[in-house]
């Protein structure tokens, strides 16, 4: 009985991995409280690169890159993420034509936006310019005015600036009279 005990063999275990949580701020959605996100198709446990633009910064000029973005402060001047996210903040205030993948709207945005998979406006959320989309999401409390383009085409939103200049400068002169067109020499 007592002889009779094999030697018992240690087994090892692995150590655990730390755990780490990420408390919401007050005025930010608790779904963007994680400083990454994981990139669609890719796999598990990797990280999608974010960049964050905090509520006490004023940013005049183009805005261009190849990551997410959130804006909780205000920015003047056109925005091209390409394929990426860019999540407009509860006190963000964006003046600018932003091309995007996707586009969230918490705050205010004046100016148009396109984006190729879809673009949601919030609750507390405000619009004022041109939607081009192929899905939309409108919350009920959200304001919007301008006009809604649903385009199913699921071409490539790129981070071509001058395009975007380009095509912007061209629809503001077809909407202005031609009082206010400048001369051509």
């Amino acid at each position: 009985m007592w002889g009779d005990k094999q030697p018992q063999t240690a087994t090892p275990v692995a150590p655990a991995k730390p755990v780490t949580t990420v408390a919401p701020t007050a005025g930010r959605p608790e779904s963007s409280a994680s400083p990454s996100i994981p990139a669609a198709g890719a796999p598990l446990g990797t990280p999608r690169t974010s960049a964050w633009l905090g509520s006490n910064l004023k940013v005049k000029g183009d805005i261009s890159g190849d990551e997410d973005l959130r804006v909780d402060g205000k920015v003047e001047g056109p925005i091209s993420i390409g394929g990426h996210r860019l999540t407009v903040g509860p006190t963000a205030d964006i003046k600018a034509e932003v091309i995007a993948r996707e586009i969230i709207v918490y705050g205010r945005v004046h100016g148009d936006l396109r984006a190729r998979d879809r673009i949601e406006i919030k609750k507390d959320g405000s619009v004022t310019g041109d939607l081009t989309t192929a899905r939309l999401l409108i919350e009920d409390g959200a304001l919007f005015k301008g006009r809604i383009e649903i385009d199913r085409s699921n071409s490539q939103v790129g981070t071509d600036l001058e395009g975007l200049l380009t095509r912007t400068l061209t629809q503001d002169s077809k909407k202005k009279p031609a009082s206010e067109k400048p001369e051509t020499l």
